[in-house]
């Protein structure tokens, strides 16, 4: 008799979506770890691949029905559903969402399966309306799984204010980051030619903003300070620096920005201090692009976990980012692989500082080498999952819920 399937829920490519890609890559390595077990995958409808369920049409209000019916005939050894509120939301004929309801109705649907959510947005500073949705979603599954350890003391702060009780069965897993993906120095040039970099005049060095192109990213922070940052590190070192920014638009809402934020990389590309390469960052060559620069800005005004940010650390990139932002502050603290700014003045000196010294870039990409080979591994991350799964099979056994410490 065959092992019963582990039955993902989430977006799934070819979707151009975050949540999608990561659970392409969750899904693999959590078939590495359960080694004749399936891993299924139920998903929107435009989802493809072998083993995934296209199924998922949140047109309609009770989308959520034939999930439930989907999950009860594959009979899974454990439901695990990646969460972001726009997956689940249905909109009636006003243009008015229905505030995930359909989502809870799904859990209640199932709820004799052990069940594993894993939310990508839970913000350190809660509206009411989310903080109302996680009580509900904690109560409604056997595991709540949180990205940062920091999302959970919030969290038990946020319900103390409003005399709630804390959800105890909420266990923190991080964001995983692929092992596989490192080049070496020798292996750089190589990269160049598969992009045709090598014809372009682009400098040794390379300072990269890469990946999708979206209002929060903010581009236009560095692009705006770019040509006075390049002049003062050519004055101080004598070495040239170029600025690559790669990637594309996905989203209607950011198109401006993304033709706005190409045309200023255009004008210093025709001043011979940048360069701009488009493409759809999934895959190889979103790790490629990035293997190419010597480290990467990440210039986000709102994030809470991030996609990129994985990539970055799977490379062991020297990077700078936001701060205080979220789970990208979070894990620069815990890594010590990256430097924060918070105007634009730091943004700067920091580019500068990182540019100019080497010995530093070493520095930051072993720390970098050391939280991915210890911490946030997909191979650790998918022995994490197995955890959980094995504390949501004991609640449902034992009709007894899972409970963790907190964090403080």
């Amino acid at each position: 008799m065959p092992d019963k399937p582990i039955v993902m829920v989430s977006s799934y490519p070819p979707r151009l979506c975050g949540i999608a890609t990561f659970c392409e890559e969750a899904r693999e390595f959590i078939a590495k770890a359960n080694p004749g077990r399936e891993v299924l995958v139920i998903s929107h409808t435009d989802g493809e691949g072998e083993g995934v369920f296209p199924i998922i049409d949140t047109r309609k209000a009770d989308w959520w029905r034939p999930v439930a019916r989907q999950i009860e005939r594959l009979d899974p050894y454990v439901v695990h559903i990646e969460h972001e509120y726009g997956l689940y939301e249905h909109y009636d004929d006003r243009g008015v969402g229905d505030g995930n309801d359909g989502f809870l109705d799904l859990l209640e649907a199932v709820g004799t399966f052990p069940l594993v959510v894993e939310p990508h947005t839970v913000h350190g500073r809660l509206r009411d309306a989310e903080a109302d949705f996680i009580y509900r979603l904690s109560r409604r599954c056997h595991v709540l799984l949180f990205k940062c350890h920091y999302q959970k003391w919030r969290l038990d702060w946020t319900f103390q204010g409003k005399n709630w009780p804390t959800p105890r069965n909420i266990m923190v897993v991080p964001h995983g980051a692929r092992p596989d993906k490192r080049w070496g120095i020798h292996e750089i040039p190589e990269l160049r030619r598969q992009f045709n970099l090598d014809k372009t005049g682009l400098a040794e060095h390379v300072v990269g903003m890469i990946g999708w192109i979206q209002s929060n990213k903010r581009w236009d922070i560095l692009l705006s300070m770019w040509e006075g940052i390049h002049r003062e590190i050519k004055e101080i070192s004598g070495q040239d620096w170029d600025l690559l920014a790669a990637g594309t638009w996905r989203d209607e809402r950011h198109r401006r920005d993304y033709e706005e934020w190409k045309s200023e990389v255009m004008a210093l590309e025709s001043k011979g201090i940048a360069h701009y390469y488009e493409f759809v960052p999934r895959g190889d060559d979103y790790y490629k692009m990035m293997a190419i620069c010597d480290f990467i800005v990440l210039p986000t005004t709102d994030e809470t976990q991030s996609g990129t940010l994985a990539r970055i650390i799977a490379l062991n990139k020297p990077y700078i980012t936001t701060a205080p932002m979220e789970g990208l502050t979070a894990q620069t603290l815990e890594s010590e692989g990256g430097l924060l700014f918070t105007t634009k003045e730091m943004l700067r000196q920091k580019v500068i500082k990182l540019a100019l010294d080497e010995g530093l870039r070493m520095e930051l990409g072993e720390n970098l080498k050391r939280y991915l080979d210890n911490v946030v591994s997909w191979e650790i991350v998918a022995r994490q999952y197995n955890e959980a799964y094995e504390l949501a099979r004991r609640a449902v056994e034992t009709g007894r819920p899972v409970v963790l410490d907190l964090e403080f």
